[in-house]
């Protein structure tokens, strides 16, 4: 079965030579032309990886040699796609001149199938490596550790904790779940100039209430039934660090009052104990819920919010960071690839577009999570869309680019005029307005069923 988005590109008018090299190329999407239209017409259309270039071709009734020419308009078409010329054995010359051009690699007849697959295959290599690499540095470098985007709102959140980060105002991180909260708590503590000292996180959410307290303030021996020792709570050992309180939103109400005391007087007491401990600690604080609408329902301390929100950050989810699913899909891949050992090149164009249209309800985490599991079940060198096990509702699936708009459409009116049309393909290609060989051509190309 062909590989759909290895698209193969023929370009040769010796019928013979064309139907040899046709079936050499066993699992790509094979184009063939034998005239300069054709060709063009299926470079505009398909877009192939790959074109095998005849130079050989008739010049054109100007004299003019096409193949050259045709070399050229190619390239100004596509200029990353990858073309192996194809020469006589006295015409090492124009082999020459075509590299020059700009062209991939030459192959002089007669044609041996192994050695020219062999030359096709790695060009189809590249290209994949070439696209992968364009993606990757699409995603901009960031001033916080492991934070990859290429997404303007979360730049502009980088740029936020960058002016932020120095100082040592109270900050607040809204967001969904996933999307990476901890990380920019991070980067306020490595663009600070507590960067040496202690990041002490602790989730709220995590904690029954009854422990929390003593988690966050520590206790006296003695303090309680089973406290046999003294225990530093989580404030304390920040001292002089980050304190990172993750979802703020889920902390009891009774034990708000003790936080929002701390915050105004820098002071701590340990339960069960006497004396006022000052510590000197940055808060960073982050929850997923609307604290807005727990203010007003009495859940949520409203002067707390007020300290905790000297500055309010909030992470947008992964659905709206345009063009950035794609780029940490790849980043995953790379990572699990290379720590699960699996020689996985890449994604399949279905799962790419999975990934572009998926919603990520988990945001980050579930991606994550998703494209570890496919590089341990991918079967083959690349992940496809059923190896990460999402699913898109195809009539809502926003397509990728202007190219997957126009197939798309194209492919729907094709269906509509051959049904008009009773299946009469003559009839539905008067109807659209091109040849009978060219309708059949485009069933073929979007595998549609009469």
């Amino acid at each position: 079965m062909p590989v759909s988005d290895h698209r193969l590109l023929i370009i040769e008018d010796d019928p013979g030579l064309q139907s040899q090299l046709r079936w050499c190329f066993e699992d790509e999407e094979i184009l063939l032309a034998n005239n300069e239209e054709i060709a063009l017409a299926h470079v505009r259309r398909s877009e192939p990886q790959v074109v095998t270039l005849d130079l050989g071709l008739p010049p054109d009734p100007g004299g003019t040699t096409v193949g050259f020419e045709l070399l050229e308009k190619i390239l100004s078409l596509l200029p990353h796609t990858k073309i192996i010329v194809i020469t006589g054995r006295e015409e090492k010359d124009n082999a020459i001149r075509a590299i020059g051009m700009g062209a991939y690699d030459f192959y002089q007849k007669p044609v041996d199938a192994d050695i020219l697959k062999f030359i096709v295959d790695r060009a189809f290599r590249l290209h994949q490596l070439e696209l992968d690499n364009k993606t990757l540095s699409k995603a901009r470098s960031t001033s916080i550790d492991d934070l990859i985007t290429s997404c303007p709102d979360m730049l502009s959140v980088c740029r936020t904790v960058e002016k932020v980060a120095p100082t040592n105002i109270s900050a607040l991180i809204l967001g969904d779940t996933g999307t990476g909260k901890e990380l920019i708590a991070r980067g306020f503590r490595q663009l600070s100039n507590r960067s040496d000292e202690n990041f002490t996180a602790i989730n709220c959410a995590a904690i029954p209430d009854n422990l929390l307290e003593s988690e966050l303030f520590g206790y006296e021996k003695g303090a309680f039934t089973g406290a046999t020792s003294q225990k530093i709570g989580k404030i304390e050992s920040a001292n002089n660090g980050t304190l990172f309180l993750d979802e703020i939103g889920d902390m009891p109400l009774a034990l708000q009052a003790k936080m929002l005391r701390f915050l105004q007087e820098r002071v701590i007491e340990r339960l069960g104990g006497n004396s006022e401990i000052p510590v000197d600690v940055r808060v960073i604080c982050a929850t997923h819920r609307n604290l807005d609408e727990m203010i007003k329902a009495g859940e949520f301390r409203e002067d707390l919010y007020y300290r905790l929100s000297e500055i309010i950050i909030e992470i947008p989810a992964l659905k709206d960071r345009e063009g950035d699913a794609v780029i940490l899909a790849n980043v995953f891949l790379q990572r699990f690839a290379q720590e699960l050992g699996r020689p996985l090149k890449g994604f399949t164009e279905d799962a790419l577009s999975a990934i572009e249209s998926y919603p990520w309800p988990g945001n980050v985490r579930e991606m994550e999570n998703k494209i570890k599991r496919a590089c341990i079940m991918a079967d083959g060198n690349k992940v496809s869309q059923t190896d990460l096990q999402i699913s898109t509702n195809e009539e809502d699936e926003q397509p990728l680019n202007l190219k997957q708009v126009r197939e798309k459409a194209e492919r729907r009116t094709i269906i509509t005029s051959i049904r008009k049309c009773e299946n009469n393909m003559a009839k539905a290609a008067r109807l659209l307005g091109i040849t009978r060989p060219t309708l059949y051509t485009l069933v073929e190309k979007y595998k549609i069923r009469i």
